[in-house]
């Protein structure tokens, strides 16, 4: 069976570390090529059907979706988002994250960095011990599979469990 990628805030050329046979792209501009849509992530969900990916990714990309919005009513669009990933991945299908992270002044340095991530955030909230973020309306459970600094980023490597 074709194993299917997609990469959240691709830019042109979708990354594809887990050497899957259909590479495909999310990003918040237009014309980008074949196998890439445009949404505005922070606040429309991922363009694609639900189960429909093996791996999802997002180098550089986490950090720019804000984690409450108004428009014009309260959003958790983090939460939101996490919801999305839960929702387009296969079970079993992983999603890894590599961010600039909390305490390195590259999460901060970027005035478009308005979610500064944490080594607990992701286990903390959206991982299958906890599950903090259910009360803000996360409905998955991921696995963590391993979380590791790249320098100042966080490499998180999480699996969808049920």
């Amino acid at each position: 069976m074709l194993k299917k990628s997609l990469d959240l805030g691709c830019g042109f050329n979708p990354n594809n570390i887990f050497n899957a046979d259909e590479i495909y792209g999310v990003d918040i501009r237009d014309n980008l090529g074949n196998n890439i849509l445009k949404a505005d992530l922070a606040i429309e969900p991922i363009p694609f059907e639900s189960e429909f990916f093996d791996f999802v990714t997002a180098f550089d990309f986490i950090e720019h979706i804000p984690r409450v919005a108004y428009t014009p009513h309260r959003r958790n669009c983090f939460v939101e988002l996490m919801n999305e990933i839960y929702r387009v991945l296969k079970i079993g299908g992983s999603f890894l994250s590599l961010t600039p992270a909390y305490p390195h002044a590259e999460a901060f340095r970027d005035p478009t960095h308005v979610n500064i991530i944490t080594e607990d955030t992701l286990p903390l909230y959206f991982g299958s011990k906890y599950r903090w973020g259910s009360i803000y309306g996360f409905n998955g459970e991921f696995e963590i599979e391993s979380q590791e600094w790249r320098g100042p980023s966080l490499l998180t490597l999480m699996k969808k469990t049920l």
